[in-house]
């Protein structure tokens, strides 16, 4: 299995871009599944305006994620895209329904290629598996460390500062193209991508390192770096890497992926994102995401106060 969706995307041989998250675009998989399927779905059809003509069951949103992938979601219903969901539905006066599938591949075939579920959460833009709504956040790879470790002023992987410093970094994702670049890549440890995230968590790990000193930074992809540094105690410090000039990108817009024909249902979403930003940010704010604006400047709850 594969952990982390931003991750997923950048890998270079996973075409990272499903992620790899990252994301990344989801590993390995080809838009075949997503093609319109027979009339099974057809008998369902109704004439309800909010999507219902294309979706199986008009009266639930039914969702699919990664049962063990925080803080995305869990099959506790723990994680942001789990309240998003929650959220979503109670807008859409729907029952909420959860399919779960672990990310790896084959995972949107068999989610919403195969019409066990009618969207993704979370999902990079540039990947073609699936139709993708407004993008809801942009966020990147970010940059963490404990508070005292002289590299609060840090904002990019080239900074001498880290010439000398043993950082954290899962295999084969962007920034760790960037640290060959920059030569940081001989102190360095590394995490795998590919992982059983039923019993294994990479992010975790690299977390668990650094708090314990056996590594002094890391460089993560920015959604787990913040939900896990503020899970430490104390809490570590986590930077976004916006400023690399170089290199592969590490910064990503996530929408929301649906069925390519499903037309009317992605002009709801698109409508209740766009309606429900500010509630949106205030829930990714609250797992500690660092979400950006078009500017790549930090949304933070203090910015929140002050738009209009």
């Amino acid at each position: 299995m594969i952990s982390g969706r931003a991750e997923k995307l950048a890998a270079p041989a996973l075409r990272f871009l499903r992620p790899a998250i990252i994301l990344s675009g989801l590993t390995g998989v080809l838009a075949c599944g997503l093609v319109v399927l027979q009339s099974t779905a057809a008998s369902a059809q109704t004439s309800d305006p909010a999507g219902s003509l294309e979706l199986v069951d008009p009266s639930v949103f039914r969702a699919c994620g990664d049962p063990r992938n925080m803080p995305f979601s869990n099959d506790k219903g723990e994680g942001f895209e789990n309240k998003l969901a929650e959220f979503l539905a109670a807008k859409l006066g729907k029952k909420l329904s959860y399919t779960y599938f672990p990310q790896a591949t084959g995972f949107v075939r068999m989610t919403l290629g195969s019409y066990r579920c009618d969207i993704i959460m979370g999902f990079p833009q540039g990947d073609d598996q699936a139709q993708l709504t407004v993008p809801y956040y942009k966020t990147t790879y970010a940059l963490v460390f404990r508070p005292g470790s002289g590299l609060e002023d840090v904002t990019a992987i080239g900074d001498p500062k880290l010439k000398d410093k043993r950082i954290g970094v899962v295999a084969r994702t962007p920034p760790s193209t960037n640290m060959a670049m920059n030569g940081l890549l001989a102190h360095a440890k590394s995490y795998p991508l590919f992982i059983d995230t039923r019993s294994d968590s990479s992010a975790q790990a690299m977390m668990d390192d650094l708090a314990h000193g056996d590594i002094d930074c890391a460089i993560l992809w920015g959604p787990m770096a913040g939900y896990y540094a503020k899970q430490a105690n104390p809490p570590l410090i986590v930077v976004p890497l916006t400023r690399e000039t170089t290199g592969p990108q590490m910064t990503y817009r996530i929408g929301m992926a649906v069925r390519p024909a499903d037309q009317e249902w992605k002009r709801t979403l698109n409508r209740l994102i766009m309606e429900n930003q500010t509630e949106i940010n205030k829930l990714l704010i609250s797992y500690n995401i660092p979400i950006l604006d078009d500017a790549n400047t930090p949304i933070t709850t203090e910015t929140l106060t002050k738009r209009p």
